[in-house]
C-alpha cells in the first residue's frame, strides 16, 4: 500500500469520523499581472506531476500545530473555524480573481482554505507575515524515490533551496515545475512566488480552475482535487474542511513563529580549493604581552523605521440609499473614500462592489456583472460605474470592501427599486371586426361584440379603466353631458343585479389593451341616433354613434275574395 502521511491520515479519520481584489482584490493582479496559465490551459489530471506522493512539509511540525483538533461538522466558533487574518484575505482574494478571469469556474475560497488548511495549516508555524511571506520556509520532503515520488531538479534550487531534487514548497505545496506553468502574481507586486501565499492561493485557483472546469459540479470538483493530490483520503479532507470554513470561518492573528528545527537544505557541495598547509621548521616567537583594550562606548540604539501607513477606513460619500425605476439607472452613482491610517487619501487602492441579497435582478454595466473592482484615484475616492436597476421592485445590498494587511474593510450601500409607472393611456380606438361600419341596428336588437383598445402612443396600454356610459349635448351644444337615468328613452346595460342603468364602470384592460364593451339594449327604444361615452380617469375620450333603425314593418294580409 501506498504511505499516507501521518497528518492526512489523522486528520481524515477526524473529519470523516465526526461528519470569498477580479483584483488585489486581486482582479487587478489577474487582469495587470496575465498569469503564466492562461484560461485555456489543459486541465491537468490526476497523472500530472502535482499529483504525485510528494510527502508533507508538516511532518516537520510539532503535533499540535501538525495535526490540530478537528471539530465535529457544523461546530461554530474561532477556535474551530479560525484562519490566519493573511491566509483568509488570500483566500478570499483568490476568489475574487478567478471569477473575474473565469466566470465558469465558481471557485469558492473555502476550498482553497480546505488545500491550505491540509498543506501547511494555513502556514500556522513558520511565521506567517502580512505580505504573505513566512519567517521560515515551507518545504516538502526530498522528491528522491525514497519514500516519495522522484523529480529531478527543475528550478536549480530556485523556490526549494535543492539544486538536485525538487520538494513542494510554499503554503500551499506547488511542486517547481507545477509552479512554472501556473504561478500567478496575488498581491500586485510583479513577482510570482509559491512562497508568498497570495501568490500561491491566486496559482491554486487557477490551476483547479484549469480546462474550463466548473467546480459547482461535484464530479469536476472530485477531479480537481485529485489533480492536486491524487489521494481519495486526500480528497475527503479537503472538502470535508471546505464544507467547514462554508459554515462560517474568522480571521485571527497570524500565530508566530514556532521554535522547531527546520529541514535541512541538500545542495551540491563546492569543492575546496584550499592547498593543505606546510608544517613550519622555525622556532615559535614568543607570545608578546597584550596591551588592555579601552572598553568601547554603547553603541546607539537603532531607530526603528516608521511603519508605511496602511488603509484603514472607507467611507461613504453622499446618501447611503440608492433609489431608481425597474429598469432604469440610478441617478446617484456609488462613491466612496479610502482614507490611510495617517488620515491622507489612499491612492490606487483596490476597492470591491458587489450586489448582495438582490430580489430585484439590478447589474453592474453592460455585461451585466454582479460585482466590479474599482481602483481609487489620487483623492482616494473610487465611484461604480453603470449600476442599473433589475426589471423587479424589491432591495439589494451594494458591498463595498477593501483589504489591509490585517483585516477587511467593508461599508454598505442600500438599494430600493420601485416599480415603473404603468404608461397612461392616451388614445382608445374601436377595434372589432365591423370598426370601419358604423354601428347600427334595428330597434329591439342589442348592440353586442363591440371593442375598443386603450393605447400609449399606438402600444396596448394594461390596466386601463373604463367607464361606457349614455351622454348628450348641453343646452349650448359645447360639451357632453350624461343623461339622466330617469328620463333616459336611449339604450341602456343591465348591472350586475340586471337593472337598467345608462352608466357601467368596465374592468381594466388586460395585456392587449382591449375593451369588450357588455350587451347594450335596445328594447322600447324609439329608433334614432344615440351616443354612448367611453372615458378614462385621465379623461381619454371616444364618442361612439349608435344608430337604431325602425324594425320592418309587415303588410297586411287581404283576405282572399269569394268564389
Amino acid at each position: 500500500m501506498k504511505p499516507l502521511h501521518r497528518h492526512l491520515v489523522n486528520t481524515s479519520r477526524k473529519v470523516l469520523c465526526t461528519a470569498a481584489l477580479a483584483a488585489s482584490l486581486t482582479t487587478a493582479a489577474v487582469v495587470t499581472n496575465t498569469p503564466t496559465a492562461d484560461a485555456g490551459e489543459s486541465e491537468p489530471t490526476p497523472d500530472s506531476p502535482q499529483a504525485n506522493d510528494r510527502g508533507d512539509a508538516r511532518l516537520d511540525l510539532p503535533d499540535p500545530l501538525a495535526d490540530p483538533a478537528v471539530p465535529p461538522a457544523g461546530a461554530g466558533g474561532e477556535g474551530a473555524s479560525g484562519i490566519p487574518a493573511t491566509a483568509l484575505d488570500a483566500y478570499r482574494r483568490a476568489e475574487v480573481s478567478v471569477a473575474a478571469a473565469l466566470p465558469g469556474c465558481k471557485l469558492p475560497w473555502q476550498l482553497l482554505a480546505g488545500i491550505g488548511r491540509v498543506e501547511s495549516v494555513h502556514a500556522s508555524g513558520y511565521g506567517l507575515k502580512a505580505d504573505g511571506y513566512t519567517e521560515k520556509p515551507i518545504r516538502g520532503p526530498r522528491l528522491d524515490g525514497n519514500g516519495f515520488a522522484e523529480v529531478k531538479d527543475t528550478d536549480k534550487g530556485e523556490f526549494d533551496g535543492d539544486a538536485v531534487y525538487d520538494r513542494a514548497v510554499g503554503p500551499m505545496q506547488f511542486i517547481p515545475s507545477t509552479w512554472a506553468t501556473w504561478g500567478a502574481d496575488g498581491n500586485g507586486d510583479s513577482k510570482r512566488d509559491p512562497n508568498n501565499i497570495y501568490d500561491a492561493a491566486l496559482g491554486a485557483g487557477l490551476y483547479l480552475c484549469a480546462g474550463d472546469r466548473n467546480l459547482s459540479d461535484q464530479a469536476q470538483l472530485d477531479r480537481a482535487i485529485l489533480s492536486y493530490n491524487n489521494s481519495r483520503e486526500y480528497v475527503n479532507t479537503v472538502v470535508g474542511y471546505m464544507h467547514q470554513y462554508q459554515n462560517g470561518a474568522a480571521g485571527v492573528p497570524n500565530p508566530p513563529v514556532g521554535n522547531y528545527p527546520t529541514p535541512p537544505v541538500t545542495t551540491l557541495p563546492t569543492p575546496s580549493q584550499t592547498k593543505p598547509s606546510t608544517p613550519s621548521t622555525s622556532k615559535p616567537t614568543p607570545t608578546p604581552t597584550p596591551t588592555p583594550t579601552p572598553t568601547p562606548s554603547k553603541p546607539a540604539e537603532p531607530q526603528k523605521p516608521t511603519p508605511a501607513p496602511t488603509l484603514a477606513k472607507l467611507e461613504l460619500l453622499g446618501s447611503p440609499q440608492l433609489k431608481a425605476e425597474a429598469g432604469s439607472a440610478f441617478g446617484a452613482v456609488p462613491r466612496i473614500k479610502a482614507v490611510l491610517s495617517d488620515g491622507k487619501p489612499a491612492a490606487a487602492k483596490p476597492i470591491l462592489f458587489e450586489l448582495k441579497d438582490d430580489t430585484t435582478g439590478s447589474f453592474i454595466g453592460a455585461e451585466g456583472k454582479t460585482f466590479l473592482v474599482v481602483e481609487t484615484d489620487t483623492e482616494g475616492i473610487a465611484a461604480l460605474p453603470g449600476l442599473k436597476a433589475g426589471a423587479k421592485a424589491g432591495g439589494f445590498t451594494l458591498r463595498v470592501a477593501a483589504y489591509n494587511t490585517e483585516t477587511q474593510l467593508t461599508v454598505n450601500f442600500t438599494g430600493t427599486v420601485t416599480a415603473k409607472p404603468a404608461p397612461v393611456a392616451d388614445k382608445l380606438t374601436r377595434t372589432d371586426a365591423g370598426a370601419a361600419q358604423p354601428l347600427e341596428v334595428v330597434a329591439g336588437t342589442s348592440f353586442t361584440g363591440v371593442q375598443v383598445t386603450a393605447t400609449a402612443q399606438d402600444k396596448a396600454v394594461e390596466g386601463t379603466q373604463v367607464t361606457a356610459g349614455l351622454v348628450e349635448k348641453n343646452q349650448d351644444g359645447s360639451a357632453w353631458v350624461p343623461v339622466d337615468p330617469a328620463k333616459s328613452k336611449g339604450p341602456w346595460f343591465k348591472d350586475k343585479d340586471g337593472a337598467k342603468v345608462t352608466s357601467l364602470l368596465l374592468a381594466p384592460t388586460g395585456a392587449d389593451g382591449k375593451i369588450a364593451l357588455p350587451e347594450l339594449f335596445t328594447t322600447d327604444v324609439a329608433p334614432g341616433t344615440y351616443h354612448l361615452r367611453l372615458i378614462t380617469k385621465d379623461n381619454v375620450v371616444l364618442i361612439l354613434d349608435l344608430k337604431i333603425t325602425a324594425a320592418p314593418t309587415t303588410p297586411p294580409t287581404t283576405p282572399a275574395a269569394k268564389q
